[in-house]
């Protein structure tokens, strides 16, 4: 007589062996739809609105739908984008309002073909196991989600870069396709003109001479149509790096070139951590000596984006921790090949003593992570665009200060509220005033004499930094012959509509 097998020890075996079989695409297309699923519950259970230059973008939108020319030379504004602002201007047109909320949609979305773009390059360039766990690192990098949830072009950067490296490392030398996807880097940052010109010097000594004539000027459309909007709005073809040097100075951003080193250590340490740094440099290591030939493209990105922030440092331009974002990325790449490459090995003891040491990396980056996690700072960034918007909106639309907007500018206490207030009120670059710039302006300051000023209350200026410890202290001082007219938790309306 037989004995009867257990159903559940034959069940459990032939359903791993099933798990197994699936292919790792399979298990990435679920994974990626998974996530975009999450992004969208994200995007709908915190809502947020774009960052200060996003809605600057969405405002010279809407001047150019009025058939105005762009305030390109409004105080403090960002350095203008071509793309961003193309962008912009058919969202306006198409959604109105509704446009801002659109961009933190189209930012979140970037972030999700940046994910989909890193696993391609590295499932390419190494193995879908690397891959997998380069998006991990990814996805909980906080710095790169909320970027996207706050509407930065930084992300939509990223993912076309990304996506043409993992389209060139498929096919060496592919060229149109990867050109055109630099194109769309080149008119969101122009970091991205060098590396569109080296990719030209690799692509053009195998090409005939009207292929080559074609793909340059693809890479010379970037600072071409840049320069031609500068010229044609300010009547300056390099206003963009006059702008954004003055604007460097002013906001005490410039950094010597003997700095340049620090800098770039501290702020990519401070973009992905120090674990995955180590991780990204010992993985530069390893894959030199493992796989020298499946490395090179993702660290000829990495090295063109350290060369373009010296550069920016050196022409006195901004230095701040996003111009090292796609650098960052590339070391995220290295760092799971040295978490995961190991699995690319024979059985033997170098295979052993990987895995050893990524398990040690594993460790103190688990560890490290767990000593500055903090769930209130997720929360904040996650309420930064919220709360401050719609708090300001509530006291523009508040029955006193609506009436009161007839009787003259409204006054912020500085640039940061400038583009959200204009947004909100649909008005011009003379209708919102920063008493900051009013301070140095007598003529401006004569104009703020009536109108309605807006103050940050103390947990706005706490929680958003919307008054920064430089500011003058008047500025928060209720400006003489003003009536408090209206206040939420965050700001405060004042009025005056004495015309004598």
């Amino acid at each position: 007589m037989q004995s009867a097998t257990p159903t559940g020890a034959t069940a459990r075996p032939a359903s791993l062996a099933r798990l197994r079989a699936v292919p790792p695409a399979t298990w990435a297309k679920i994974a990626f739809a998974l996530m975009c699923l999450g992004a969208l519950i994200g995007f709908f259970v915190f809502p947020t609105y774009p960052i200060y230059d996003s809605e600057y973008y969405l405002l010279w939108g809407r001047e150019i739908l009025h058939l105005q020319t762009p305030s390109f030379a409004a105080y403090d504004a960002p350095t203008e984008h071509p793309l961003a602002i193309g962008f912009a201007t058919v969202a306006v047109a198409l959604f109105g309002g509704g446009s801002l909320r659109l961009e933190v949609f189209c930012s979140i979305a970037s972030f999700m073909i940046l994910a989909a773009g890193l696993y391609r390059l590295t499932r390419t360039a190494f193995t879908p196991a690397v891959g997998a766990v380069a998006v991990f690192l990814l996805c909980t990098r906080f710095n790169f989600a909320f970027l996207a949830i706050r509407g930065y072009v930084d992300i939509t950067f990223l993912a076309a870069i990304v996506w043409a490296a993992a389209l060139e490392v498929e096919r060496p030398r592919r060229g149109t396709p990867v050109f055109v996807l630099l194109l769309v880097a080149e008119l969101i940052r122009p970091d991205a003109w060098l590396l569109a010109g080296l990719y030209w010097l690799w692509c053009a000594g195998k090409a005939d001479w009207p292929t080559r004539i074609r793909w340059a000027a693809i890479v010379a459309a970037g600072p071409l149509i840049w320069a031609g909007l500068d010229l044609a709005v300010t009547g300056d073809a390099l206003w963009s790096l006059h702008a954004t040097n003055n604007l460097a100075v002013s906001l005490h951003r410039t950094v010597p070139l003997s700095g340049v080193p620090a800098a770039t250590a501290n702020y990519v340490v401070g973009l992905i951590k120090a674990p995955l740094v180590a991780g990204g440099l010992a993985g530069i290591v390893l894959a030199a000596w493992f796989v020298p030939t499946r490395m090179w493209t993702t660290l000829a990105v990495l090295l063109s984006g350290i060369v373009t922030f010296v550069v920016i440092a050196g022409a006195g331009l901004s230095v701040i921790d996003r111009y090292l974002l796609l650098p960052a990325t590339m070391l995220l790449i290295f760092c799971a090949f040295a978490l995961s490459g190991w699995t690319m090995l024979e059985h033997g003891l170098a295979r052993r003593l990987w895995a050893l040491g990524a398990a040690a990396l594993v460790i103190y980056g688990v560890y490290s992570y767990a000593t500055i996690l903090s769930l209130s700072y997720i929360e904040n960034e996650l309420g930064f665009r919220d709360s401050g918007h719609t708090e300001l909106a509530a006291i523009l639309s508040d029955p006193p200060v609506k009436r009161d907007l007839r009787c003259g500018p409204v006054s912020v206490p500085n640039h940061k509220l400038i583009p959200d207030t204009r947004w909100l009120l649909d008005r011009g670059e003379s209708g919102v005033i920063a008493r900051s710039q009013a301070d140095s302006t007598p003529r401006l300051e004569a104009k703020i004499e009536h109108g309605v000023a807006i103050y940050a209350l103390g947990l706005a200026q706490v929680r958003y930094a919307l008054v920064e410890p430089s500011d003058n202290p008047l500025d928060e001082v209720p400006l003489r012959g003003f009536t408090r007219i209206a206040s939420t938790p965050y700001y405060a309306a004042y009025a005056s509509c004495t015309t004598g």
